[in-house]
């Protein structure tokens, strides 16, 4: 090629990154495990004074401590993932349930310090899963810094790279929200008539008044501590919703549609292994057939279980 007369003036070189923002998280580190070594200054201050204290006193200062130590970890989380460009949504919730449970009192049995205890183990497994996805970040972040150095030829190679790290996200959002899906277990089924006299199946339609539905809640311990509407729906031998408006059925969404349930109860899910009742008088004979019973939550099935009417 023939060098233009003109020279071509020099490109300007890239202004260097300032390493300001490197410095300020180095100093929000120290801080954070500054306040960290004096809070648990603090807490061995508070267990010699405290020394003769009943073991149950002791046991809720050493959960309401590890309480507190899965704040502090979650802010951390929540402060860093934001600074990696991640999703903080999960975590600022379990902040606020974990800050909701620090203001109320300290005045506990050992059944509620249990309870506690078993949320405290949700908290940190979700905390486990977030170390994974800083990692995940982080890694992205190596790669962008890394692609922006290098030459616009390699920019599919980026391009490529973002792909698989926001499918891994999806994966494991999709994880998350599985594995805190609730489980009908122990379902059992009998039909009850006006003396309270219980029958197992298989049901003759000229006995059968009464359908009482029986299960437990598994224990889950990534799924939160929140209300929930648990739904039961019985399907007929012709695939049709068991339903009366004027007995407590309704509708709810399911794939997208508006179907009916048979009857419906709203719970503080606490994952104490918790066992539902539900009992439904249809008012007309049933037909002979195969019958369903689904149970839902939150849109999906919990659990189901089958019987017989002869």
């Amino acid at each position: 090629m023939t060098t233009p007369a003109t020279p071509t003036p020099a490109p300007t070189p890239a202004p260097k990154k300032s390493g300001k923002s490197t410095i300020i998280i180095a100093i929000l580190s120290v801080l954070v495990l500054v306040q960290s070594v004096k809070i648990y200054l603090d807490y061995q201050e508070k267990v010699e004074v405290k020394a003769e204290l009943a073991t149950t006193e002791e046991d809720l200062a050493s959960t309401m401590q590890r309480l507190n130590d899965v704040k502090l970890e979650l802010d951390q989380k929540i402060e860093e993932i934001a600074k990696l460009g991640g999703d903080v949504t999960e975590l600022e919730k379990a902040k606020a349930e974990v800050t909701a449970e620090l203001k109320r009192s300290n005045s506990r049995n050992s059944k509620a310090i249990k309870e506690l205890k078993d949320r405290l183990e949700g908290y940190e497994q979700l905390l486990k899963i977030k170390d994974e996805e800083i990692d995940k970040l982080k890694s992205l972040n190596q790669e962008l810094y890394t692609e922006n150095r290098t030459l616009k030829t390699k920019q599919n190679v980026l391009s490529d790279s973002l792909n698989k790290v926001n499918k891994n996200k999806a994966e494991l959002a999709t994880k998350v929200a599985l594995a805190s899906q609730l489980k009908a277990e122990n379902i059992n089924l009998v039909s009850v008539n006006d003396k309270g006299k219980e029958k197992e199946p298989p049901f003759r339609k000229r006995q059968l008044e009464k359908i009482k539905v029986e299960f437990t809640i598994a224990d889950n311990k990534v799924a939160p501590i929140e209300g929930k509407k648990i739904l039961v729906r019985v399907i007929d031998q012709n695939g049709q919703p068991i339903f009366d408006t004027t007995k407590g059925s309704g509708t709810f969404i399911l794939n997208g549609k508006e179907e009916f349930f048979t009857s419906a109860q709203e719970i503080l899910f606490d994952n104490t292994g918790q066992k539902l009742s539900f009992t439904y008088d249809k008012g007309s004979e049933y037909t002979a057939g195969s019958y369903t019973v689904e149970i839902f939550t939150d849109g999906y099935l919990m659990g189901s279980t089958r019987f017989e009417v002869r």
